[in-house]
């Protein structure tokens, strides 16, 4: 079985529509940098997407760094600034899709949404 993981920072209290363009950016990008043959599993699969949360910056940036010590495809996404953030604010996390085990390794720990 295979899953996405999308994380999202709790402290910047987005509005929905915001967050929801986040996570969708973040599940769009990860899903870009994953093999094709990955991807093809987890859609034959039912394309599971897990969305989680983090309290902050650090922690996020600290789950980036552990998916990619751990050489898992993910995508670090930083906003625009047009509307509710500072441009370059970094907003979600969208790691695989990837084996489940795996990214439950780095993810599991995390409260979903």
């Amino acid at each position: 079985m295979y899953k996405q993981v999308i994380a999202v920072r709790r402290d910047l209290r987005l509005s929905r529509g915001k967050l929801a363009v986040q996570v969708a950016h973040a599940s769009v990008e990860a899903y870009n940098r994953t093999r094709r043959e990955a991807r093809q599993e987890w859609e034959s699969g039912g394309a599971k997407k897990v969305v989680v949360r983090v309290d902050d910056l650090k922690e996020l940036l600290e789950l980036h760094r552990k998916a990619r010590a751990t050489k898992l495809p993910c995508a670090l996404i930083r906003d625009a600034g047009r509307t509710e953030v500072e441009p370059g604010t970094a907003t979600a996390l969208g790691i695989g899709p990837v084996e489940e085990r795996k990214a439950d390794s780095v993810t599991g720990n995390l409260k979903m949404l």
